[in-house]
């Protein structure tokens, strides 16, 4: 399974953020309209995400709910048809939550900088440092850490959950997850 090292966080100027991302970045930007459906999974998470253009992918992947660079695994399955795999995963597993957001992607060396607008939740800037099947964790652990400084992104703005979790705690009137 390919790996990744992760950090998420809330941000109060997207523009400002991005116009950093922007200077650090080889690619970009491309902006992706995503809307992901979760579905019940005891060993992970399974999300159908379906694009603009109609396509889709299965992803399933697993990670610690912990603030900070995290280390997640996943694999990724190419949907041509994503509305009848959505149906037949709903009716097999349920639902576990639906979001719904405009990311704009840039790329700097090997990791991706999101900057996600997500309804009902606000502004994020995700990094997924991809990481070689033999690499130490510690080394994409030091580049996630050194682009999070570059983007001047605080460790009181990171999150330790998805953003499903963030839309369920909302949607229950109850506290989310820490984002302290």
């Amino acid at each position: 399974m390919a790996r990744n090292i992760e950090i998420k966080a809330r941000v109060a100027d997207l523009a400002a953020v991005e116009m950093r991302a922007a200077a650090l970045a080889d690619r970009g930007p491309t902006d992706i309209a995503q809307d992901d459906t979760f579905f019940r999974c005891g060993n992970g998470r399974l999300k159908l995400r379906t694009f603009a253009d109609g396509s889709g992918e299965l992803i399933f992947y697993r990670r610690d709910d912990t603030r900070g660079p995290r280390t997640s695994f996943y694999l990724r399955t190419p949907v041509p048809t994503p509305d009848p795999l959505r149906e037949s995963l709903t009716l097999a597993y349920g639902q576990a939550g639906r979001v719904r957001k405009q990311r704009r992607l840039y790329l700097a060396g090997r990791t991706r900088i999101h900057l996600d607008r997500v309804a009902g939740l606000g502004d994020f800037v995700e990094l997924e440092v991809v990481l070689t099947d033999d690499e130490p964790i510690d080394a994409g652990t030091r580049e996630a850490r050194s682009l999070m400084a570059q983007l001047g992104m605080t460790t009181d703005a990171l999150i330790d959950c998805a953003y499903v979790d963030l839309i369920a705690a909302s949607d229950a009137g109850g506290t989310a997850p820490s984002a302290e």
